[in-house]
Order: C-alpha cells, then sequence, then structure tokens
C-alpha cells in the first residue's frame, strides 16, 4: 500500500499551477442594475478562490437599468475561461467580455497621489508630474496632490518615482476599459 497525504484543496494560485503562465485579463461584464448584484459577482470570486485585482462599477445605460462592472483579475488561461464561463451563468449577467483578447481594447485608471516634499524633493516632484502629465489639484507648502490618469502601468511607474521623493498615500479608482470601433462589447 503507498503512502499518500492528506489530499490539499487546489486554490488558482496554489504551487500546482505555478508551472502554467498566470495571466492578467480585465472582464467586462453588462448586468441589470439591481441591488445584490455587485454581491453575487463578487461572492462567486471569493467562493471559488478567485482574486480580482481591480473592480469598478457604473450604470452605463440608465433606460434599461444596465451597468457595467469591470474586473481584472488573473489566473492560467484555464483559471480566466472557468471564471468567464461562471459569470456567464449568473442569472443577472447579460454579457461577459475578455478586453484582454480585443487588441484594440483601451484600459485608464484615475489617481490620486499625495507627495511631500520641500526644497528640491519639491521642484523634482513637479518635474516628474509634469514629464508625466500629472495634474496638481491641491498644495501646501510641504505637500502636492496630483491627479493622474492613463493606463495602469503609467500610474504603477510615476507613483514608483515618487516613492523616494516622498511619497504619502495613494488612491486609485480602478481600471475603466473599452473596445475600439464601432461595435459594443
Amino acid at each position: 500500500m503507498s503512502k499518500t497525504s492528506a489530499a490539499q484543496p487546489l486554490s488558482p494560485y496554489s504551487s500546482a499551477t505555478a508551472k502554467a503562465k498566470i495571466e492578467t485579463h480585465t472582464l467586462s461584464v453588462l448586468v441589470d442594475n439591481e441591488p445584490g448584484v455587485l454581491a453575487r459577482v463578487v461572492g462567486m470570486f471569493s467562493g471559488r478562490g478567485y482574486n480580482i485585482e481591480s473592480l469598478t462599477v457604473a450604470e452605463v445605460a440608465h433606460e434599461t437599468h444596465l451597468s457595467r462592472i469591470t474586473i481584472v483579475t488573473s489566473g492560467t488561461a484555464e483559471t480566466i475561461e472557468q471564471i468567464r464561463h461562471q459569470l456567464e451563468r449568473l442569472v443577472p449577467v447579460h454579457s461577459v467580455k475578455d478586453l484582454t483578447l480585443t487588441v484594440r481594447a483601451i484600459e485608464r485608471e484615475l489617481a490620486m497621489i499625495k507627495v511631500r516634499g520641500k526644497g528640491e524633493n519639491r521642484v523634482e516632484a513637479m518635474r516628474l508630474a509634469d514629464a508625466f502629465r500629472a495634474k496638481v489639484i491641491d498644495a501646501t507648502t510641504e505637500s502636492f496632490i496630483f491627479e493622474l490618469t492613463g493606463a495602469p502601468r503609467k500610474i504603477d511607474d510615476f507613483v514608483e518615482l515618487m516613492r523616494p521623493i516622498g511619497l504619502v498615500e495613494v488612491s486609485r479608482t480602478g481600471v475603466a476599459a473599452i473596445s475600439r470601433g464601432p461595435e459594443p462589447i
């Protein structure tokens, strides 16, 4: 008789999936705008051990009471496909599109970044903000709050450059995404 250890439940992020390539995908989910829908969508993720890296929700069609949930998640290609199929089966969901597979998709995010700085650090923060096209939305003699809109990677880069200068706090909206062209997603 062979020795076996107790079976451990595998999450999409366990070491068993370490050999498979982990990908980040942006999903656009069109849902009914009614109480409890977001809880059902988020509950599907948490109940199955999937992670949500970014989540944004807004009504997009007032007349038909539809909202768009934009979810950034990661996992193997199989995990992402499983997430998509499970979302499609939820009752309030009208459609699920993987915008990562759409080469013409655009992703943007808004961030407010608070930076402390005096003297040379203040000058350097302003120089970098200008290079990134960040807008000053609040300023005191000891700090700035910058507003930056762009691709998530651009915001990540700006935040990392502000760390040694005097980064205090960051607030981000999460990814909003849409496909280019005349066709709806």
